[in-house]
């Protein structure tokens, strides 16, 4: 995985973008089918605020539209070279198995992602001003 300290170690490990230890997202809410969306509001270490303005994670919405074509392509060249005849209901079961499936990873990475395009590293939580 990547260095602590980098956009790729935030995004993946869904931490702050600012001082890389406060986690995002609450812990035990992953596939908890009502509380995956949970999100802290801002960084328990450093203090940054994850929603800047309201109607921040809006951007994220496209995040995750291109995350969803991007299995969406995957699960067509998967089954392309698996399957001798592919059926238009086979398709749309397996995607929408898998999207579905993966719901939680996407909507956390997108958010991830998005937030990771505006606030940047600064240092170690005890290295930086408290917001």
């Amino acid at each position: 995985m990547a260095n602590k300290g980098s956009k790729l170690y935030s995004i993946f490990a869904m931490k702050c973008p600012r001082c890389n230890e406060g986690d995002l997202f609450p812990p035990g809410t992953f596939y908890s089918p009502s509380r995956f969306s949970e999100m802290y509001s801002a960084c328990p270490c450093c203090g940054q605020t994850y929603e800047p303005e309201p109607g921040f994670y809006y951007g994220a919405m496209y995040v995750s539209f291109a995350i969803s074509t991007a299995i969406f392509l995957g699960v067509l060249f998967v089954l392309y070279f698996l399957v001798d005849e592919i059926t238009f209901t086979m398709v749309l079961t397996s995607i929408l198995v898998i999207v579905i499936g993966l719901l939680p990873v996407t909507f956390r990475l997108s958010r991830s992602m998005w937030l990771n395009i505006f606030v940047h590293y600064e240092g170690p939580c005890n290295q930086i001003r408290k917001k």
